[in-house]
């Protein structure tokens, strides 16, 4: 099939989902793609967006008093969603396919300043028009500007949703537990595939992202044959949500024909995708435009991927600490972490470069010059409470540690006749950027808390000069802890390691040296002994920081008794 025949029937997909949509809304009443959630609060203002599937005439946030006051939104398009033979949307799932290929899927992003306000709550409503007039209003909800400092605060922190199983009764059980919380700090891994639009706003499966944050949930959880419906939790219509990028925010390269889930496993580091002269950089190599597209951030030198804000006595440093995830194979039909595929190996247009770094944080790099000087600003040093969100574990026991987060080092073998006959990557582990650069950083800077996610656990460390660090992602799954058992790593093929590897790749325990905190409350058990971690898929886990008593607390829910409360088994505090 040529290209170009290709081409043509993605755009007649594209037009024929575009008229079926349009019959569909002249038919019915228009309808709200999400509720509205807060963004950006400043001092005096905040940031309502949301989302529908018509441009629309007009839309507009009503609040205040009797809702009596009103400010008009900006709508602009989202540029790159779409769905595909693997989306859960309408009637089609991966085992009935509708869309053999990427279709365009219209959306409409609105948002709007409501300015002149104090940190007292305020009641608020957001109103779309459609092209024919009709009108559809949101529930109300309340918003506030930024608190003031010595505000009492509950904030959720949360990572690594990506629409796993347990995410809607996680939030769900937040709110039923700790009540409304002030602010979500979202460690990143937000949805799976970034482009899809139904993970953000209508998966059929009833646990797409934004339904889960808002309550509109509805996902029926089989936990030993029992089946329990969770619908989330009415938490980001009137908290902001503060998210970090992690890998599962970045698409690779852009095709019009390849599924949406190889189009996100198919990134090259910019550098690679130079030397094929693309018309497009971001589309040639990988690209975090939906992410940026949906969310509005505090503004920085990174744009949205990384910042700083103050909330009440909190300040907040977001990093963009990702690397792609490739698998640990080393078979020759392995595209991963430490080689290229046996049948790749001549054709570097199809090479996966290893886990490569999305965005540097060496010394050197734009990104690490912007955190010393945020570490040195008055609003970062005057803060009472200091912590800084990512993404990639500097401390963890499980699977995503491994290997060190640095740049590949790319090893090419080549065969008497010049033909490549092998292409590996190594790590080495004293050159990993977050442990040897970015920490002692953090650490000289006085921050209390580093909070991070990736590998879908929960565990916690301290330095030797008392920074915490919190890895809080047993959210909706878990790949597991590595104490007892080994990860896969090249030492473990014996075969490969002695011929190919030469750096240390640590098997089993936080490879970079720290020992796990046993939880202080009520520590998990396994065969009677107190574990120092929780990788469950039965139970999950929420964590809390209240900044009136600086307290870090932790809690478990057990999926499998869903009429039992959640469990508080872990508090800590910052220490000032």
């Amino acid at each position: 099939m040529s290209k170009r025949f290709r081409l043509w029937g993605a755009g007649v997909m594209g037009l024929l989902l575009a008229l079926i949509l349009g019959w569909l809304w002249r038919s019915t009443a228009p309808q709200l793609l999400s509720d509205p959630f807060l963004q950006a609060p400043t001092p005096s203002s905040v940031q309502v967006v949301w989302f529908t599937e018509f441009a629309g005439r007009q839309h507009w946030v009503e609040y205040g008093d009797g809702l009596a006051q009103q400010v008009i939104s900006t709508t602009t398009q989202l540029s790159r969603m779409r769905e595909d033979q693997g989306s859960h949307w309408q009637n089609q799932t991966p085992d009935r396919p509708i869309y053999p290929q990427p279709v365009a899927r219209p959306i409409w992003r609105h948002e709007a300043q409501v300015a002149g306000i104090g940190a007292t709550r305020l009641p608020y409503r957001v109103v779309s028009q459609r092209e024919d007039g009709r009108r559809v209003a949101s529930n109300s909800f309340s918003l506030a500007a930024l608190p003031p400092a010595g505000t009492p605060l509950k904030i959720l922190l949360t990572s690594d949703h990506q629409l796993k199983p347990m995410v809607a009764a996680n939030l769900q059980k937040v709110v039923e537990t700790v009540g409304a919380v002030d602010a979500v700090l979202l460690a990143g891994d937000l949805v799976d595939v970034p482009d899809r639009a139904s993970e953000w706003f209508d998966d059929s499966r009833g646990n797409a992202f934004f339904a889960s944050l808002q309550g509109r949930a509805a996902y029926s959880l089989e936990i030993q044959g029992r089946k329990t419906q969770y619908r989330g939790g009415a938490i980001i219509q009137s908290a902001p949500l503060f998210p970090a990028v992690g890998n599962h925010e970045v698409m690779g390269r852009f095709s019009t024909t390849a599924s949406l889930n190889e189009q996100f496993n198919d990134p090259v580091p910019r550098g690679a995708a130079l030397q094929t002269r693309p018309a497009n950089l971001r589309d040639a190599s990988f690209n975090t435009d939906s992410y940026e597209e949906i969310f509005t951030l505090p503004a920085s030198i990174g744009g949205k991927k990384y910042y700083a804000v103050t909330v009440g006595d909190l300040r907040l440093v977001s990093l963009f600490a990702a690397n792609i995830w490739r698998t640990p194979g080393l078979a020759d039909s392995d595209r991963g972490r430490y080689r290229e595929r046996q049948a790749d190996l001549n054709h570097p247009e199809r090479w996966g470069y290893g886990q490569h770094i999305f965005e540097p944080i060496t010394p050197e790099s734009a990104q690490y010059r912007w955190l010393q000087a945020e570490l040195a600003s008055p609003e970062f040093r005057q803060a009472k409470y200091k912590v800084v969100m990512f993404h990639h574990p500097p401390h963890s026991l499980g699977d995503n540690v491994v290997p060190a987060y640095t740049d590949p080092v790319q090893q090419i073998e080549r065969q008497p006749d010049g033909r490549i006959s092998a292409v590996r990557y190594e790590y080495p582990l004293d050159s990993d950027y977050l442990v040897r650069d970015v920490m002692p950083l953090l650490e000289a800077a006085g921050v209390q808390l580093v909070f991070y996610g990736h590998s879908h656990l929960w565990n916690r460390f301290v330095s030797p000069g008392g920074m915490n660090f919190l890895e809080s992602s047993n959210v909706g799954n878990t790949y597991g802890a590595f104490v007892n058992q080994q990860r896969a790593v090249p030492i473990g093929n014996r075969e490969y390691y002695r011929e190919y590897y030469r750096e240390q790749y640590i098997a089993s325990g936080d490879p970079n040296g720290l020992s796990p905190v046993l939880p202080t409350i009520r520590p998990s058990l396994e065969s009677g002994q107190p574990q120092p971690y929780i990788a469950s898929n039965q139970i999950t886990v929420f964590s809390i920081l209240e900044t009136a008593t600086g307290t870090v607390s932790s809690y478990r829910f057990d999926t499998a008794q869903p009429s039992t409360p959640p469990l508080k088994f872990d508090q800590f505090s910052l220490s000032q």
